[in-house]
Order: C-alpha cells, then sequence, then structure tokens
C-alpha cells in the first residue's frame, strides 16, 4: 500500500547564513520560531531557498537554525535553537519520536493529530491519522522538501507501536502554499484506497472524508469539548449550528438528548452528518438541515422556537489582522442570536477557532451579546484545543481554539 511514496525526501542544498538588522530579532529571541523577510541584512554562502540557514544577529551571535524561503515574508522558520545541529535523518527521528510519545501519553494513537507544524518544532507540517490513514498537509517550502524521509519515519514508529499504517493521503490544497511559491496539491501519496474512513471517537462512529472533507477531513480538536457538552445535553432539546459532520449534535444526543437539529451550508456536510447518525443509531432523536445559520436563527426566533442547549462552533470569521473587527461583529451576532433562543436556565456552548480573536477578547464579545439579548451568563467551563493539538506559548498561531460551557439566566 505505501510503495508509491517517496521515502527519501530531497537531497540536502547549501547551508547558508541569515544576518538580522540591527535591532531585529526580538520575536526569535523571545522563543518565537519565525523570521521576516524586513528583519533581514543580508544573506551569505549562496544558500537556495529551502535550504538549511544558521540566523545571526547584528551582533554575530546565533539565534537557532531553519528552512529559507526568500519567496515567502516568513523567509526563515527556525528548527532548532542548538549551535552547530546537523538537520539530518537522526534529528528528524528525535522530532518524530516526541510527537508520538506527546499522543501516546495524552491521547493515545488510534485517531489523533500527530504532527501539529511550529508547535512540534516541525514548521509549516500537520499530520492527521484517522485510524490506519495518515492525512498530510504541508505549508512550507523547507519542510516539504524532508516530508518523505519525515513520513518515512513516522510510519515506522506507528509500526512498532502496532499502529501499521495502510495509506497516506495529502492535502496540501490550502491557498496559503502559493505564499511559499508553492502549487495546490491534494491526493495519494500511496497507493490509492478508500477515501471514507470510519473512525471512532469518545464511542461513537464518525465517517471521515479525507479527500473532499474541509481540512483534512475532520477536526480532532474538538474531542474532549464535545465530552464534556453531553452531561449537559440529558433530555434536552438541542441545536447544533454550523455541525460539519454532526460531532456534536452526535454527542448531545449519546448524552441523552430528547431532540437534535444540526444545520450546516453545506449539502455535503449534512448528507455525511445523516450518515453518521444513522452508523450510531440517532437517526430517530438526530435530524440535520441545510441552511445558513446567520439566517435560519431569526427566523427559528420569530417562530419563537426555543431550546435547551445551542452549540455554536463556526468556521473561523477572521484569518488576518485587519478583519478582526468584522468578525467581532459576526461572532456577537451569532451569539446574541443563539442567546435569544436559549430558555432561561439552559446552556450555551460557544467557541472561536481563530487565533486572532483573543480569548480577552472573546469573552468581552460574549459579554457584550449577553447585554444585547438582555440576559445574564454563568460560566461552567472555559476549554481549549485537545491536547494533540499542543499550544507552544511563544507561539500564537498555535492556540486558537476558545471553547466556553456557559448557563443563560434571565430571571436571576
Amino acid at each position: 500500500m505505501l510503495e508509491a511514496l517517496n521515502w527519501k525526501g530531497a537531497s540536502p542544498l547549501q547551508r547558508g547564513q541569515v544576518w538580522l538588522k540591527k535591532g531585529e530579532g526580538r520575536s526569535v529571541k523571545a522563543g518565537g520560531l519565525w523570521v521576516y523577510d524586513n528583519e533581514i541584512e543580508r544573506i551569505t554562502g549562496g544558500p537556495e531557498d529551502g535550504a538549511i540557514v544558521d540566523v545571526m544577529d547584528s551582533g554575530g551571535y546565533f539565534q537557532g537554525a531553519g528552512f529559507l524561503n526568500t519567496q515567502s515574508k516568513i523567509a526563515v522558520r527556525l528548527l532548532t535553537r542548538k549551535k552547530e545541529q546537523e538537520i539530518d535523518e537522526d534529528f528528524l527521528r528525535k522530532r518524530i519520536d516526541a510527537c508520538v510519545d506527546l499522543r501516546k501519553a495524552a491521547t493515545g494513537l488510534e485517531s489523533c493529530r500527530l504532527v501539529f507544524g511550529e508547535a512540534d518544532f516541525l514548521p509549516g507540517l500537520t499530520v492527521d491519522k484517522y485510524g490506519g490513514v495518515l492525512v498530510v498537509q504541508s505549508l512550507a517550502l523547507g519542510i516539504d522538501r524532508l516530508k518523505g524521509t519525515l513520513l518515512r519515519l513516522l510510519c515506522q514508529r506507528l509500526e512498532r507501536e502496532g499502529f501499521p499504517v495502510s495509506g497516506v493521503y495529502e492535502r496540501s490544497d490550502a491557498k496559503v502554499r502559493r505564499k511559499e511559491g508553492m502549487a495546490l496539491f491534494s491526493g495519494f501519496l500511496s497507493s490509492p484506497f478508500e477515501t471514507k474512513i470510519q473512525i471512532e471517537e469518545n464511542g461513537l462512529k464518525f465517517e471521515v472524508d479525507v479527500a473532499e472533507g474541509q481540512k483534512t477531513g475532520y477536526f480532532l480538536d474538538q474531542r474532549f469539548n464535545r465530552l464534556a457538552l453531553r452531561r449537559l445535553c440529558r433530555g434536552a432539546k438541542v441545536l447544533d449550528c454550523f455541525t460539519h459532520t454532526g460531532s456534536f449534535a452526535l454527542n448531545a444526543a449519546a448524552g441523552g438528548a430528547a431532540s437534535v437539529l444540526g444545520v450546516d451550508a453545506s449539502e455535503l456536510a449534512v448528507g455525511q452528518a445523516e450518515r453518521n447518525a444513522a452508523l450510531n443509531g440517532f437517526s430517530d432523536r438526530v435530524r440535520f438541515c441545510c441552511a445558513d445559520v446567520f439566517d435560519l436563527l431569526p427566523k427559528l426566533e420569530a417562530q419563537g422556537e426555543t431550546f435547551d442547549v445551542v452549540v455554536l462552533d463556526p468556521p473561523a470569521f477572521t484569518k488576518s489582522r485587519s478583519s478582526v473587527k468584522a468578525a467581532a461583529r459576526g461572532y456577537r451576532e451569532i451569539n446574541r442570536r443563539a442567546m435569544a433562543l436559549i430558555r432561561d436556565g439552559g446552556y450555551l456552548a460557544t467557541c472561536t477557532c481563530s487565533h486572532f480573536m483573543t480569548q480577552e477578547l472573546f469573552a468581552e464579545v460574549i459579554r457584550l451579546a449577553a447585554r444585547d439579548a438582555r440576559c445574564r451568563i454563568r460560566q461552567l467551563e472555559f476549554r481549549t484545543q485537545s491536547p494533540d493539538h499542543p499550544i507552544l506559548w511563544a507561539d500564537a498561531q498555535s492556540y486558537y481554539l476558545k471553547f466556553y460551557l456557559l448557563q443563560i439566566v434571565r430571571e436571576a
């Protein structure tokens, strides 16, 4: 099955040096992993894009080594801070072993995110595992050159752990690759296989479409947040907005919900959610509809509908700092609409998956939404992403998911 994979990776390129301007490199010195193009004074040693370079500050002090890409605004992505460290197979094996060791301890290896880019010190690389299938996304030129070697090492380690890999699919189809001077790609890195995979999470079965689903096919980061929702759903009438594959909806049903309505704007997602409900024997209590959530919520309010539990799990409303204000307005509106549909004493599960939407800003948006909806809120829990998506404190990009479980109070 894996014979078609390019196991060898690329040949090493000439190592060079990147010299920072005077006063630049503050982020790197604080533990960050990126050097931007406007921080660089000069490049010496003749390295090609994709080669390893040593980053030196203006005083000649070594700051770290990483991949060079002069076509990107992120000119260097650091791999190590050890001076004279060879980026060879032994180095990469240690990185892969550290990734697997963390997941083995934190979540288990059956289905999880095995590699989380910068947070695992493998910048630009994501690898998700769904049963025996790996789905890889490569978003940086330097890591792309080593992709074959890294996947070989990962498959070898998983084999030793008793989790043999049966197939590998690449989903490097994100537009951000063009900023790295790279073409988009999606397809098999192994012999072809059935791309609709069945996995189990929290005791429930889910169909994951690794070829056509969003991102790599499924959102593993909400695993424990979905589980936390269950205990609030016994006997409840639940509305799950932006349901995608129905994961929150089915966890609500597993928690004993009397009825669940899941909503998504994608017909493909709704079809998959319906199949997932049938897989778990919940079709009698869980139904789905294809609709724009922003349009549907006012209609439900006008009809006098109320729910015991509402879930808001929208896509990121902002992917840049320039659109944060507009995103905040969107989050405020949708949370206000959701609160208006929740009975007194009912519950709201609400989240944002944008790292630009900080925890403080998101909390303020929810507070303003509650004021608009003329209700009070009591926080039950604040949660974030599953531990197979570790947060590197020096890398703001790795902290993106903020999740609140709130009680809506009207009559106190």
